[in-house]
């Protein structure tokens, strides 16, 4: 079979037709250029080229093999900057976990940077619980992920992407939307729509804490695990709701949102995790716009390596 160091001595000798400028072309001697030439022919089973001492000019077959010969270069050559831009992480893909509340605002805003920063580089996207997320972090499935804080920091690399406070969800014509806050102390046994156990086990720990600490006992009347059904629930008039303020960008006809009063809302974190002993070269790309973003961020955000 040839090789390519043969397919680019006929290419330059075809193109030059005068195998010593072909051969200062390409830094050989006259003799190891004829010698490959020889071994082309001899592979093929075909002239390719005339000879003279007087001139070079390519045969039928020669003058058919050169567009075929050039093709191969370029592909050859194709092939290996595609392989160098892979390894440097230039292409490639990452596969992308996320929460679908992360998707009420930071991860549009990721999608729109890292597309921005790394137009060769494909993100595919798996929308899952955090758990879940956790889980195929650590098998593989997934390359980074988008979570809630319910992790073991030993086994991954977190960074804090988000901090935003809760806010309070109500129909409109509720009279907790009258004010333009509300003290915890409303929510004494108000009928509330709040989050799963074990779905949404974080945002259940966050608010079980935060009601135990300020003495109060609202009225549960459902469990759920997406805001976006709990807002549906506050809209039919079953109960008020506490969630996140990205969630606000859902713009929920019939229900109104108010923040709770200053310094009683517990922060809600949203962390990107990745284990440090993956080798997809196309991880530190994303990396630097997480990393970013939230040097943007006017939040208090850092990078936790456990």
């Amino acid at each position: 079979m040839f090789e390519l160091s043969h397919l680019r001595c006929f290419v330059a000798v075809a193109e030059e037709l005068h195998f010593g400028r072909a051969a200062a072309r390409l830094n050989l001697t006259q003799p190891p250029l004829s010698r490959q030439i020889q071994l082309l022919e001899h592979t093929l089973d075909v002239k390719l080229l005339e000879r003279t001492s007087r001139s070079v000019s390519l045969t039928r077959a020669g003058h058919s093999f050169l567009p075929e010969a050039r093709r191969l270069l370029r592909l050859a050559e194709g092939a290996a900057l595609a392989a160098r831009r892979t390894a440097s992480g230039d292409v490639g893909s990452i596969t992308l976990g996320f929460t679908a509340a992360s998707g009420y605002d930071f991860l549009p805003r990721l999608i729109t940077q890292f597309r921005a920063a790394a137009p060769g580089i494909d993100l595919v996207l798996k929308e899952m619980v955090s758990t879940d997320q956790f889980e195929s972090l650590t098998s593989g499935l997934i390359d980074v992920g988008l979570v809630r804080p319910t992790f073991n920091r030993r086994e991954v690399v977190s960074l804090c992407v988000v901090r935003e406070p809760l806010m309070m969800a109500a129909p409109e014509g509720h009279p907790l939307t009258r004010a333009p806050e509300v003290q915890l102390a409303e929510l004494d046994r108000q009928p509330m729509v709040t989050y799963s156990p074990y779905e949404a086990r974080y945002f259940y720990d966050l608010l079980a804490t935060l009601f135990a600490t300020a003495g109060i006992t609202p009225r549960y009347v459902q469990h759920i695990s997406q805001v976006h059904s709990i807002l549906g629930l506050v809209k039919a008039g079953i109960g008020v709701a506490l969630i996140p303020r990205a969630a606000r960008n859902l713009r929920f006809e019939g229900v109104a949102l108010r923040p709770l009063a200053a310094g009683t809302s517990p922060t809600v974190e949203l962390h990107a995790i990745w284990r440090p002993g993956n080798t997809n070269p196309a991880i530190p790309a994303l990396q630097h716009t997480l990393q970013d973003l939230v040097t943007r961020s006017d939040s208090d955000l850092w990078l936790d390596d456990h």
